[in-house]
């Protein structure tokens, strides 16, 4: 399953991601998806090593205040789904 998600990261582009959040109804601000982008391309491999201790509060202040809830929404919903994967 590593090899898979290393693989997708590898060739991730920022327009995957505006593209993901506007699927999912989340409309990212140039700031937001370019930290939301740079983010997940530094902090993928820590994250999936050890999901429970990512605090997305920490983030709060990189997002606005309509986006911070949905952005949180959709990482627990992820992360329930395919938390045990990991």
């Amino acid at each position: 399953m590593y090899n898979i998600i290393e693989r997708y990261m590898s060739m991730m582009k920022i327009e995957d991601v505006n593209n993901f959040a506007l699927s999912k109804n989340i409309y990212l601000s140039a700031d937001e998806l370019n930290f939301t982008y740079n983010f997940i391309k530094k902090n993928w491999q820590d994250i999936i090593k050890n999901p429970n201790l990512f605090d997305l509060n920490r983030y709060r202040d990189k997002f606005s205040p309509e986006n911070f809830p949905k952005v949180q929404q959709l990482f627990k919903e992820y992360y329930q789904k395919f938390g045990l994967l990991l």
